[in-house]
């Protein structure tokens, strides 16, 4: 056994973007994005803190496609902090899209931080926006407690998760990805992107919330 598989209980549980619109049959949704769900369910279980964090659009958000006339999902455009993937609308605020899946079951989730919601910024990471200053609030959260060791799964691998993993490591927090608690979108080749870029940063990617 690992050191990082010893659950401690300063260790805290990032549970991302587990949303309706993710998961089949929603706006954007991660191939097999549902099956996490389980995985994600065992896995709460085994953490003392657990943080889910939740796309909380408003309408005619920057980063939908249907913003911008003659750009199709999954184009890009140049934003005030660079290149923005657009994307299908997706988890508008108060929508069932934007909803948790209705399987998700974790009562012991003590905060839930939405993001995403300033209109002209999109916000992968689950500690800053995309234009790489503007905070979630989480940095604080995890510091005011004195944790540490933070453990992402969710949704999607290779956007929301990989972001998340890699500011926490800019902030000087250990972080470490649970692969199987995740599934990706692939966008030409981000699966592979991710994992290299994971592993430049020191994030280990690991099997753990099926053990």
């Amino acid at each position: 056994m690992s050191e990082a598989t010893i659950i401690d209980n300063d260790d805290v549980l990032v549970v991302v973007d587990v949303q309706n619109d993710f998961c089949p049959g929603g706006a954007l949704a991660v191939p097999h994005g549902d099956d996490v769900v389980p995985v994600i369910n065992r896995l709460a279980a085994r953490f003392r803190n657990v943080v889910l964090t939740q796309d909380w659009h408003p309408p005619g958000h920057f980063s939908f496609a249907s913003s911008h006339p003659d750009k199709r999902p999954f184009d890009t455009v140049i934003a005030s902090y660079g290149p923005q993937t657009l994307w299908p609308d997706h988890c508008v605020q108060g929508t069932q899209g934007a909803a948790f899946h209705a399987a998700l079951d974790i009562p012991h989730a003590a905060l839930v931080l939405r993001k995403g919601m300033a209109r002209s910024i999109d916000s992968y990471s689950a500690l800053y926006e995309n234009d790489r200053t503007t905070p979630t609030g989480l940095v604080g959260y995890l510091r005011a407690r004195n944790w540490t060791r933070v453990f992402f799964a969710g949704l999607a691998f290779d956007f929301c998760v990989r972001f998340s993993a890699e500011d926490a490591r800019r902030e000087g927090f250990t972080a470490f990805v649970i692969e199987d608690a995740c599934r990706g979108l692939d966008i030409d080749g981000s699966m592979a992107a991710t994992r290299a870029s994971l592993a430049a940063f020191g994030v280990p990617v690991m099997a753990l919330g099926a053990a």
